[in-house]
């Protein structure tokens, strides 16, 4: 150690009392300085352990004694033997140990007695410290091996970058692994160089960090060197490497658009490239014949990246690669695609033919505001049915209220179209316009809402100055195309088609329906419900 065991005896007496123990309490001081290493800026650390069952807190407290900082740590006899037993019961299942778990068992270990030293080693021999220092090794290796792996599997991809990224993680815990096989448990990859050192063997070392310090350090050459200290079965081995399935994810396709919903939470659009890409990907199949191009390659690390699709080594199942010590690794996330709005009657817009956006909608929200947007356009044309035949008819105050009407659900799928959900009252729609970026829309509509039909003059230009809004909103909401609904039975047949590519999305995300009708329309399979075969 780098202190002396008197000066840490004075350091304990001067933190003990300004805390809350008593001199029942055993104390040792784990950590780097434990450890032998450390400096003058590492923290003096002490465990003091009851010998109780207690349930005592886990987070430290921090005093400055001395001019040196203190972490003061406690735990239970019962606590610590509990530690100890989960790593002794998961076995061979390494990899089922989380790092944490392992950090609190080595400092414990590797720690250096101060008070009620029976007790301590009582403690300590639960786990012997060579079986420790097994299990140490092969969790390393574990982890390596999934590094060097994926390595291999970017390199496939044509992500030179990245792979050799991932096969310098692999490298340094390959080498954590060696270390542990050799008494060198300490998790902390910092002190990996002293840890190198006391272990010995130079040639190991300095091929090590010349393979660690060179900007172009290839995978192969990492894992040449890590069969050479024992991490075995990491070889560039591609008919090994598949494209697997994760649960969770299901693509979904709108008109033209390929969507793919994440855990039912995120939704990523697909641009035209992308999409052709994931309608190619063949589950089970092996990665190299699936990036068969260097665009699809670029293409499938993207999906891959964002979690919609995983990597599985046959015979060892799906890969998870970690770094050492690092923030768990996940699904990237992207920034939202700023795209707007963000819902079209097709399917949500996209930043070009390679997109893989993520909607800055939730995904039970994404698909609310786009049934609403499609049961709006519907609305639509059955108010204007219903106003031509007002206007037939001479019906003008019935035509007025129809007008006012036909302005509400435009606005209401307007407002859906920039995932507006669940909406403001129909006669505040008009008001609520204020939530969107600036459009001339706003000025019509209010004037609309307020028209006066008298006559058949008046009836015409309202009728004009309606259609010449609706498809100002429909130019908006990608709505151009939008069947009229009730002009015939092919065109009623489009709209259940449209309406039922959505309601399916929908139900698998538990989102609110429309109306109680789609219900019927969802089980009769996008078919009428009263019609043999769905046939008009």
């Amino acid at each position: 150690m780098i202190l002396t065991e008197d000066y840490l005896q004075s350091l304990l007496d001067q933190t003990m009392k300004r805390i809350d123990a008593g001199p029942e309490y055993a104390v040792v001081l784990e950590g780097s300085i434990a450890e032998g290493f450390g400096n003058s800026s590492s923290d003096i650390d002490f465990l003091l352990i009851a010998d109780s069952d207690a349930e005592l807190p886990t987070m430290p407290s921090l005093l400055f004694v001395d001019g040196r900082r203190v972490e003061v740590r406690t735990r239970s006899v019962r606590q610590l033997s509990e530690q100890f037993d989960r790593v002794i019961t998961a076995g061979n299942r390494v990899s089922k140990l989380d790092e944490d778990l392992l950090n609190r068992c080595q400092r414990m270990l590797r720690s250096f007695p101060l008070r009620r030293r029976d007790l301590i080693g009582k403690v300590k021999d639960q786990l012997p410290f060579e079986s420790f220092c097994d299990i140490m090794r092969r969790w390393w290796a574990h982890r390596a091996r999934h590094c060097l792996r994926y390595a291999g599997a970017l390199t496939v991809l044509g992500q030179h970058e990245e792979a050799r990224s991932w096969a310098r993680a692999g490298l340094t815990q390959g080498a954590k692994s060696w270390a542990a096989g050799r008494g060198e448990t300490y998790l902390e990859p910092k002190w990996l160089s002293l840890q190198l050192d006391r272990a010995g063997e130079e040639p190991v070392r300095d091929r090590y960090f010349e393979l660690l310090s060179s900007p172009d350090a290839d995978p192969a050459s990492c894992v040449e060197f890590a069969a050479r200290i024992g991490i075995t079965g990491c070889g560039y081995q591609p008919e090994r490497l598949t494209v697997e399935r994760v649960p969770g994810v299901t693509t979904w396709r709108t008109g033209e658009r390929t969507h793919v919903v994440r855990g039912k939470e995120d939704v990523f659009a697909l641009g035209a490239d992308a999409a052709k890409v994931w309608g190619s990907v063949v589950f089970g199949r092996p990665l190299a014949d699936v990036a068969t191009t260097p665009e699809a390659g670029e293409l499938i690390a993207r999906f891959l990246r964002t979690g919609l699709v995983r990597l599985s080594w046959r015979g060892a199942g799906t890969l998870v690669p970690a770094l050492p010590l690092a923030a768990p690794a996940g699904p990237l996330s992207p920034p939202p695609s700023a795209v707007s709005p963000a819902v079209t009657v097709g399917g949500a817009p996209v930043t070009g033919p390679g997109a893989i956006d993520l909607l800055p909608l939730p995904a039970k929200r994404f698909s609310a505001s786009a049934m609403t947007l499609v049961w709006s356009n519907v609305l639509i044309e059955n108010a204007r049915e219903d106003l031509t035949g007002a206007l037939d008819r001479g019906q003008w105050r019935v035509a007025e209220v129809i007008t006012r009407r036909m302005v509400q659900v435009s606005l209401r799928s307007l407002l859906s179209a920039y995932g507006v959900n669940p909406l403001p009252p129909d006669d505040d729609l008009v008001r609520r316009l204020d939530l969107l970026p600036g459009t001339a829309l706003a000025t019509t509509a209010r004037e609309l809402e307020s028209v006066r039909v008298g006559s058949p003059e008046e009836g015409t230009d309202a009728l004009e100055r309606l259609d010449t809004f609706v498809a100002g909103v429909r130019a908006v909401t990608g709505a151009g195309l939008f069947p009229s609904s009730f002009d015939s039975a092919d065109t009623w047949r489009s709209t259940l088609d449209i309406g039922y590519d959505w309601l399916r999305l929908g139900a698998y995300l538990d989102a609110d329906l429309p109306l109680t009708e789609a219900q019927d329309l969802l089980s009769s399979g996008g078919a009428q419900p009263h019609l043999s075969g769905g046939k008009a």
